[in-house]
């Protein structure tokens, strides 16, 4: 069981620090105004990354499931807010990413989606948020988001608007 665990841990980590590193490598793609080969290929390096996290937290979450049947625990995971909620996120995250491959969600809230479910989901899995339930969770994320759409926002303003004036300047 603490090897699963630790599996599942490392999955949702592995996604939110894979999170971080696009929204890095997007904005380095982007100063210059498009999209090259190299950066693509950098940017489907960094998508197998999200991939494999998802991956290996679906298939440890299962296999936690399973043992918790099979050990009859007292409480099964499906009666526990946390396990609804990291349900939720895995669902939200694999929604977004889809919806954003596909172009039906704009980049901006795509993105502070998939961030903020990664980041979210991260802390569940570690034991670091406080025990919530299922609505508050779903509300702590909503506002979550809201902030992170906002500072990712800001932040492609800082980083791609001075490039955009630099290249005015010269």
């Amino acid at each position: 069981m603490p090897f699963l665990v630790f599996c599942q841990a490392l999955g949702a980590s592995v996604g939110a620090f894979t999170a971080v590193w696009s929204e890095i490598a997007y904005i380095r793609a982007m100063r210059d105004g498009h999209i090259d080969t190299a950066e693509r290929a950098h940017m489907n390096v960094i998508a197998r990354g999200l991939r494999f996290g998802m991956l290996l937290l679906l298939l440890a979450s299962l296999a936690l499931v399973i043992a918790d049947y099979y050990l009859r625990v007292s409480i099964q995971p499906a009666l526990s807010p946390d396990y609804w909620t990291s349900t939720l996120l895995a669902l939200l995250i694999i929604y977004a990413a889809w919806a954003l491959s596909l172009r039906r969600l704009s980049f901006a809230f795509g993105s502070a989606i998939v961030f903020t479910a990664w980041w979210f989901l991260a802390f569940l899995t570690i034991g670091q948020l406080p025990v919530l339930s299922f609505g508050s969770a779903v509300a702590v994320l909503v506002v979550a988001t809201v902030v992170f759409y906002a500072i990712l926002q800001y932040g492609r303003m800082l980083v791609l608007g001075s490039t955009s004036r630099h290249h005015l300047h010269k």
